[in-house]
């Protein structure tokens, strides 16, 4: 294996700003930087002095060891959990759930969390365990319901499902029939190639899927065959039991919503002073958390205030302060997080040493620092993602072949591809028409200046005729072209191949592509690969050549 690194810039100026200390400005909206060393030791003592304010620590440890026995929970899974049970820190991260575990990016997460709490570990001297965190309360089904993979002709294919009939509720509360895994298990096994471990890793995708009854817990079911030699601990926030452990926070999130609204705007308003624009919207009157609404199917509510109580948007349901701490002292299920008040949900209900964070996922999270504050609470450590491109060894030697760097196909592959076949033109097909349309323009020209003279109605249909023929030597042109690139068609097909595989629909790779397709040739190898990579604190891109 040979792993390059990449300068790779997310395109969020703030989280550029955060990952290489470029302003110190960025610094204050967080508080400590994964690249101290001291500030990992700073949060880890922190930590222990404040044990007695979260959820506590067997109860917590009851309620995952339940929920990942469900998805055959590996023996090392269970050792972190008996770990957390004992007071021990977590890295964690998270991402909602996604078809066959969504884009790549999901694995790149897990991977730098497992990264971290080893690294961690090693530092502190003391165990630290990797968490992923399902944000099965969210109810984008668009976002969950589908993943892509390259199918055997290596053309882009959308896999999706359908929302059951029903109310628009979060993912983790829609329910998938069996009927509907077996069209979807079917759709993936005719959308990929056949390949050395495909049958053993469509087994294991059946057997993924007769465990889970929505998307969330096939996510968890793949994740737990991915990651459960590695101890990652799985925790979907929209569990029953979870909910519990959360009530005495959603007390608190009510009770002091006013102060955490302030809290939330104040800190835009810095963003924005900065010269940065907010990655979350901060809207004045929001409660930043939501409700589901028995009546309506569990239909997942964002709360508004209004003189003095909560409401829908449109006002046809209200709730006084009173009602809601009713439900998050007796009901803590009906109520949910936004993204402004998850991170302090999450340190709540765990000691996190650091959190896991992608590129826009830092930005949303500088709101936070102060609404931290408010409520004597402090930003975990903020670390940067990383995040990888995979490279098969064919592809490699395609690349090699056409002498394309990853750069070149990133930002100019087009004009590298055709730049390649113009240099196979050994007719100078190009210059050549060109210079026949010239010559035309230059013969022409004096004659329909002639006719012009005779008749000044015959300009229009000189310049008609004009346009005609040019267009009939552009076509000729074109197909000349075409005949010639008919020649190239088995290059212009492994072209297409490297733009599609490092760069798909002309984007970055792992935020479309689905693992399923390593996995269905490589088997864990790949995996392995991406586990083995060292650990960067400040996140960074690596090309992992396979």
């Amino acid at each position: 294996m040979f792993i390059e690194q990449y300068p790779l810039s997310s395109a969020q100026p703030l989280t550029e700003a955060y990952i290489h200390r470029t302003d110190e400005r960025v610094e204050s909206l967080f508080g400590y930087h994964s690249e101290q060393e001291q500030d990992w030791i700073r949060r880890m003592k922190r930590l222990e002095h404040t044990a007695a304010s979260r959820a506590d620590a067997v109860a917590l440890a009851e309620t995952l060891r339940a929920y990942n026995t469900r998805f055959g929970a590996s023996p090392e899974m269970i050792a972190s959990i008996g770990a957390i049970a004992e007071g021990a820190p977590v890295i964690v991260g998270g991402q909602q759930a996604g078809l066959w575990s969504g884009p790549i990016m999901v694995v790149h997460k897990a991977v730098s969390i497992i990264g971290a709490a080893k690294w961690a570990s090693e530092l502190l001297g003391r165990t630290v365990v990797p968490v992923f965190w399902i944000a099965g309360e969210d109810h984008d089904w668009d976002e969950a319901n589908h993943t892509y993979v390259m199918s055997g002709n290596h053309e882009l294919r959308k896999l999706g499902v359908q929302r059951p009939e029903g109310a628009r509720t979060s993912v983790s509360r829609t329910t998938i029939d069996e009927e509907t895994w077996r069209s979807l298990l079917a759709e993936l096994d005719q959308a990929l190639p056949h390949a050395e471990f495909k049958p053993a890793m469509m087994e294991q995708l059946t057997a993924a899927a007769e465990r889970a009854s929505t998307l969330s817990e096939l996510f968890a079911a793949i994740l737990t065959l991915l990651f459960g030699k590695e101890g990652l601990v799985l925790l979907d926030a929209d569990e029953p039991s979870v909910r519990k452990l959360e009530s005495p926070m959603f007390r608190r999130l009510i009770e002091h919503n006013d102060d955490l609204e302030q809290a939330y705007i104040s800190t835009a308003e810095r963003v924005k002073s900065f010269g940065y624009e907010p990655q979350a919207d901060v809207v004045p009157a929001s409660a930043n958390l939501f409700v589901f609404q028995a009546a309506k199917g569990n239909e997942r509510t964002l709360l508004h205030k209004l003189e003095g109580k909560f409401r829908d948007r449109k006002g046809t349901s209200v709730w006084t302060m009173d009602e809601l701490l009713h439900l998050a002292d007796h009901e803590p299920w009906q109520l949910s997080n936004n993204v402004l008040t998850r991170p302090l949900m999450q340190d709540y209900l765990l000691p996190v040493l650091g959190t896991v964070l992608g590129p826009g996922e830092i930005a949303y999270w500088s709101l936070t620092g102060e609404a931290f504050r408010r409520l004597d609470m402090e930003m975990p450590i903020v670390v940067p993602r990383m995040s990888f491109t995979l490279v098969e060894g064919t592809i490699a030697k395609h690349m090699a072949k056409y002498d394309l760097t990853f750069e070149d196909v990133r930002l100019r592959f087009e004009e590298r591809k055709q730049r390649w076949l113009m240099e196979q033109d050994k007719h100078a097909i190009d210059e050549r028409f060109a210079a026949v349309k010239q010559s035309f323009n230059d013969l022409y020209g004096p004659i329909l200046a002639l006719a012009a003279s005779v008749q000044a109605g015959l300009a229009p249909l000189g310049e008609t005729n004009h346009r005609k023929i040019v267009e009939q030597i552009e076509y000729l042109e074109t197909k000349t072209k075409d005949a010639h690139n008919k020649q190239y068609e088995a290059s212009t097909r492994q072209l297409d191949r490297i733009a599609s595989s490092l760069w798909p629909a002309g984007k970055p790779q792992e935020r479309v592509l689905n693992m399923t397709a390593y996995w269905n040739r490589y088997g864990f190898t790949w995996l392995e690969r991406l586990l083995e990579a060292p650990f960067d604190r400040t996140g960074g891109h690596r090309i992992v050549y396979l």
